[in-house]
């Protein structure tokens, strides 16, 4: 008999109902598919639960708030702890659900069942009760839509660019674009960034790492200070790890949600950029005792959260609560999730916050081989996807250099920021662990046990001062926020250059100027994988605060009009962005130096000059000439002198940075029109400046020379 002939009656078996509930067509659904599904009959719903002893579907019409249909799952549809039931007949695009968990109410237990409860469907796809950003104060009621997934990804393949050839532009998404000055049609949105792409590939960015994107409630703690709204604007404060944010589309997109995220990652693959997403497994919205119930809590409190023997919640995270991640149901649930990312929205990589909490038990303390790191280190449909981990937490646990990453995992190096800021503003005394940093970490990260793609260096980041400011304040200035400037980390290791935030004294100004430049030539110079905030190229500042997680405003909304009035410093990024894509040597072993030089060498202070030199040494893409590239950091206060190694005869040292010298490349990679070389290898600095050298053919004396 033909197989197509026996397949189809038996799919026609399997698909009708068996019996009427509430009056609906149902059958006993597919169980091993979590979340709702929509198939050709009807919709299929699978949600499962330890402890609750019964389970309802409720159907709503669309944004009603009280619903039409309630629909038991009969006794017989729960194998095991997993409810599963096909309802016939529905239109996904007529309802939106949720469910209600009958069972014990213990707190000291951890059991928090109330049959009354409306629950959000923890596998949804999509979260309605806030489409439109901040437009609701009130208590919101999480439902959940049926998505239709029918995008056209085209015939394309992903970037797959490897971890050392990233530079990784960190941004938010609304703040990005949300600012008049962006002059984009769909500001604060994922359209917004499509329409900066072509910008993002002018400062050679291959990356881009977007804060949270998971279905948040930015009104969650909504409150006036001084008659100005403050609110969850970065996002950090998960409500649905499955369902885009919704407020970020430019459009309401009813059971269609996430199509003009996939549209904007897929326009980022055509023009060669990854997307990165940041996300936040170590806790949710629900908070603490006093939070909400409207998700974990009420399907599973004692297995999603960890909490204490008397029933109250560790914080370990900061937000009230912490996620149970190394319990087999957690872990089963970011395993999906994040498999769901990758195959659905063709994420490329992930950075998680606060990810030691990833790796404690579920008395909260610290695992050696933490079950879901090591499920995420090998997961197969995972392989190609960039791992990134923040490895601190609000504990007190800090793992940099000391993750579990089965050589797979690379972090966020906070000892290459808090080094390199102690370095690059004076302190002399750092230059030997500073020229660790600069060549790869390799005393944290060993490459045999971490590979040599563990590093990911970053001075700035959404934590912390922008780049401006890190050279603008001594302190904090975080009053816009409420909390009497008692938020936000202290240890800054940042330097005002001798006036406290905003001054027309231009000394001070050209000197914060050169210090910024000094900071980004130095991070695009490092070995590792470079990552910046977004604005530090034209450099943005948000006025001392280094905490604005609340403030949707200028405070954090970039204004591109300081690309005009940062021209100069905007053109100095661009170049050396470009100049570290063009030079192998600067990211990686790039073959053997034929002028016999080492692949990396240190020459440190001496008694002749206080400059730390790190001299790169490889060949170019081609394979057809020497690479070599000379780093040096002078952050001294007066000019020095200093010697290079001598090169082979008809070869030349060229001045290709300078950030003593003004500085407007026009063209300078073709016309080399401010390169500047050397008849010897003597290089004199002014004070606190970077330079950075090429060796070049020698074309003679009428070239132009400098001491």
């Amino acid at each position: 008999m033909d197989d197509n002939n026996l397949i189809a009656p038996m799919s026609r078996i399997h698909m009708v109902p068996v019996e009427v509930v509430s009056g609906f067509e149902v059958r006993p659904g597919m169980y091993e598919v979590n979340g709702a599904t929509a198939i050709p009959c009807g919709v299929n719903f699978t949600v499962y639960s330890y402890g609750a002893t019964s389970c309802e579907l409720l159907l709503y019409k669309r944004k009603e708030d009280e619903p039409y249909a309630v629909i038991p799952f009969p006794e017989n549809y729960k194998i095991g702890k997993v409810y599963s039931m096909i309802v016939f007949g529905l239109n996904i695009n007529d309802f939106e659900y949720a469910y209600r968990m009958d069972g014990p109410y213990n707190p000291e237990e951890g059991l928090l069942f109330n049959k009354n409860n409306v629950l959000l469907d923890i596998y949804a796809k999509a979260v309605t009760g806030q489409s439109v950003w901040g437009s609701s104060k009130d208590e919101v009621i999480y439902k959940a839509r049926v998505v239709k997934d029918d995008f056209d990804w085209r015939n394309y393949t992903q970037p797959l660019i490897p971890m050392e050839d990233l530079t990784i532009y960190e941004m938010h998404v609304r703040g990005f674009t949300k600012h008049p000055s962006s002059g984009v049609a769909h500001p604060g949105t994922f359209a917004g960034i499509m329409e900066k792409i072509p910008y993002l590939k002018e400062m050679s960015i291959n990356a881009v790492e977007l804060m949270p994107i998971f279905e948040f409630d930015e009104m969650k703690d909504y409150r006036l200070v001084d008659g100005k709204p403050v609110m969850n604007y970065w996002g950090y404060n998960t409500v649905s790890f499955f369902a885009p944010n919704t407020s970020y589309s430019s459009k309401e997109e009813y059971n269609q949600e996430g199509m003009e995220l996939k549209k904007l990652i897929r326009t980022l693959h055509e023009n060669g950029i990854e997307c990165i997403l940041d996300v936040v497994f170590n806790h949710t919205a629900e908070g603490n005792e006093l939070g909400p119930c409207f998700s974990f809590k009420g399907f599973d409190n004692n297995i999603y959260y960890m909490l204490t023997p008397e029933g109250f919640y560790y914080n370990f995270s900061g937000c009230g609560n912490t996620l149970n991640c190394n319990h087999p149901i957690v872990h089963q649930m970011i395993l999906e999730c994040l498999r769901y990312w990758t195959t659905v929205y063709h994420i490329d990589g992930f950075r998680f916050d606060l990810a030691t909490i990833l790796g404690r038990n579920e008395d909260g303390s610290p695992m050696s081989k933490p079950p879901l790191l090591q499920s995420l280190a090998f997961d197969p449909i995972l392989g190609n996807v960039k791992l990134i981990a923040e490895a601190w937490d609000a504990g007190g646990l800090y793992q940099v250099g000391s993750f579990p990453s089965w050589n797979r995992w690379a972090e966020w190096n906070g000892r290459y920021r808090d080094d390199m800021r102690n370095f690059l503003k004076g302190d002399f005394s750092m230059w030997e662990v500073a020229a660790k940093r600069i060549t790869g970490s390799k005393d944290i990260y060993d490459p045999e046990h971490r590979g040599e793609n563990a590093s990911v260096n970053f001075l700035t980041c959404h934590d912390g001062f922008t780049l401006w400011d890190l050279y603008s304040y001594n302190r904090k200035h975080n009053e816009a926020n409420g909390w009497n400037n008692t938020d936000g980390a202290d240890d800054n290791r940042s330097w005002n250059c001798g006036v406290e935030g905003e001054t027309e004294d231009e000394e001070v100004l050209s000197l914060r100027r050169r210090l910024a430049k000094n900071a980004f030539a130095v991070l695009m110079c490092s070995r590792g994988t470079p990552m910046y905030f977004a604005g530090d190229e034209f450099l943005n500042s948000q006025f001392g605060n280094n905490n604005a997680y609340c403030q949707d405003n200028e405070i954090s909304w970039l204004n591109w009009g300081d690309i005009e009035k940062n021209r100069e410093h905007f053109e100095f990024c661009r170049f050396i962005s470009a100049f570290r894509k063009k030079h192998p040597v600067l990211r990686k072993y790039s073959g053997r130096s034929q002028a016999g030089f080492p692949e990396i060498q240190v020459m440190g202070p001496d008694y002749q000059s206080k400059v730390l030199r790190v001299i790169y040494a490889g060949r170019d893409e081609e394979n057809r000439s020497d690479d070599i590239i000379c780093l040096a950091v002078n952050v001294f206060w007066e000019d020095q002198e200093f010697n290079l190694p001598q090169i082979p005869a008809g070869m030349c040292y060229a001045v290709t940075v300078d950030t003593g010298k003004q500085y407007l490349p026009k063209g300078i990679a073709e016309e080399k029109k401010d390169t500047y070389r050397l008849e010897g290898n003597q290089v004199r600095m002014i004070g606190r400046s970077v330079c950075v050298l090429t060796v070049e053919k020698n074309r003679g004396r009428n070239a132009e020379v400098t001491v």
